[in-house]
């Protein structure tokens, strides 16, 4: 009987056993908002809140995807080249659909995100398993070769979604339900699908299994090739679903839409305690990562401690701390 117990205990104190990687990005995350309002009384306001972690949303779902690549032991640096690809084409074929279908080219413009995601995606994961090339370098390449498509679609310049499209699609980014912006209920959603895809599902234990050792998770008969290739894909339709999100904000594609993205969505995967040399993934971390970020770059706007033009320059400090914390904590 004591065996029986003893061994109930054990299992529930695992259960129960959180790691400082696990809640330490929402401690962050608490701390950051205390000393918001130290800093500006406005800081923890309704609207300020609101706005701060609807303009998160774009890298919060991107990082969603990362925690696939990453953990599963990839990286993609071409999210946001990536980002731009997307939005010009699904702006391009909604402007040139609009006409013949009218607002029924915005569902059609999100159904050719989405599927534009995942060929990006695909050929992102196939460049890595087929051509075995690594991650970095791989992704290095199609960052450049997605940005100067982008660059050609627009000519340099930009593609404004069509005038008789705006009204319709404008609620994707600027609407509400039940007062919670549209954005916020679809990074939640999408993060709680991918929750429950790494921590529930099969496919989220090959892809820590392929992260945390390559050969040892080949030899128990996992496809390391299929696991990783359908991590990029993942990684590809939430780079859409941002996409489509991100369109109706300023209603055109740009050459430099989603610059920086990448630098960002690695930070709050890494701050959201998702290990960078793969095997160990955290959704809700990296959702609370792409919020801390942004939260940051709020209180620069806020306060006069730190000029604007410096946020990049903050978020690339964060990054190299959390990965110093990485490579000395247990």
């Amino acid at each position: 009987m004591s065996a029986i117990t003893g061994s109930s205990s054990a299992s529930s104190e695992r259960r129960f056993n959180l790691s400082w990687t696990d809640v330490g990005p929402f401690l962050a995350l608490a701390a950051l908002l205390m000393v918001g309002v130290l800093i500006n009384p406005d800081f923890i306001s309704v609207t300020n809140l609101s706005n701060v972690v609807t303009r998160s949303a774009f890298i919060a779902v991107i990082s969603v995807g990362a925690t696939f690549v990453i953990s599963s032991g990839g990286l993609d640096l071409s999210v946001g080249s990536m980002a731009a690809f997307v939005t010009g084409v699904t702006i391009m074929f909604m402007n040139a659909a609009a006409p013949h279908v009218g607002v029924w080219a915005i569902p059609a413009g999100m159904v050719v995100a989405i599927l534009v995601g995942m060929f990006c995606g695909l050929a992102n994961g196939l460049i890595v398993t087929l051509g075995k090339i690594e991650p970095f370098i791989a992704t290095l390449g199609t960052m450049g070769i997605f940005r100067a498509l982008i660059t050609y679609l627009t000519d340099g310049g930009t593609i404004p979604i069509d005038r008789s499209l705006r009204a319709a699609y404008r609620p994707v980014y600027f609407g509400t339900v039940g007062g919670i912006p549209i954005p916020i209920l679809i990074s939640l959603a999408v993060a709680a699908v991918a929750s429950f895809i790494l921590y529930k599902m099969k496919y989220g234990r090959k892809c820590a299994a392929v992260g945390a050792n390559e050969d040892v998770a080949r030899y128990s008969g996992i496809s390391v090739m299929r696991t990783r290739t359908i991590a990029y894909v993942t990684q590809g339709v939430c780079v859409a679903i941002a996409a489509i999100c991100y369109v109706p904000r300023l209603g055109a594609a740009t050459p430099t839409t989603g610059q920086l993205w990448e630098l960002q969505v690695i930070t709050a995967v890494v701050i959201g305690g998702t290990a960078l040399r793969g095997g160990k993934g955290h959704v809700w971390g990296s959702v609370a990562g792409a919020v801390i970020l942004e939260l940051i770059a709020n209180l620069v706007v806020l306060s006069d401690f730190v000029s604007e033009y410096l946020v990049a320059a903050v978020q690339g400090v964060i990054i190299i701390i959390a990965m110093l914390i990485q490579r000395f904590s247990k």
